[in-house]
């Protein structure tokens, strides 16, 4: 990114973490719009400084809002699926469970998506089999060969709802802190 750049964001998905860079030239009114290090948009010469830009990130619709603070200054926001920001990575981090480990040589990413119960290994979302078990759910996968599952039982209490952990080849996975 160049001189120009004036936003970086990280949006968690559940196919990774993605950072998206953004550029305004305040001059030549030139905006370039970065996703995970590839150049996604460029414009160059626009005469109009303030407006949006709107762009995908697979499903995920975003929009980086140029607004005027007065001045030649600008205010830079990022709206993702209709929400902002910040209330767009508060209600990722509510449905979304992740799991950090390594395996065989590679890092693993597992992430659960509580609303749909997709489960997506570095990106790819697997095919699971669900099985009610005596005190909750499991629902089954293989990671590169090895079985894993992940288990939902209830916490007993209302607020906090269903608990979920990862178990691979008969290891409790710990859950991720990103």
């Amino acid at each position: 990114m160049s001189q120009d750049s004036v936003a970086v964001w990280e949006i968690r998905l559940s196919d990774g973490v993605h950072k998206i860079g953004f550029e305004h030239g305040t001059t030549t009114g030139r905006r370039v719009l970065w996703v995970d290090g590839q150049e996604k948009q460029k414009r160059d010469w626009m005469f109009k400084l303030v407006g949006n830009e709107e762009f995908e990130i697979g499903d995920t619709k975003c929009v980086i809002k140029i607004e005027p603070i007065g001045g030649f200054s600008y205010e830079y926001s990022l709206e993702v699926n209709g929400k902002s920001y910040k209330k767009f990575a508060e209600n990722q981090s509510k449905i979304l469970k992740t799991w950090l480990f390594p395996l065989e040589g590679e890092f693993m990413r597992v992430v659960l998506e509580k609303d749909t119960l997709d489960v997506w290994v570095n990106g790819e979302k697997l095919d699971t089999t669900g099985e009610f078990v005596e005190d909750g759910t499991e629902t089954h996968f293989m990671i590169q060969g090895h079985p894993a599952y992940i288990k939902a039982v209830s916490s007993g209490n209302r607020r906090e709802g269903l608990i979920h952990s990862l178990v691979m080849n008969d290891i409790e996975i710990p859950e991720a802190t990103e």
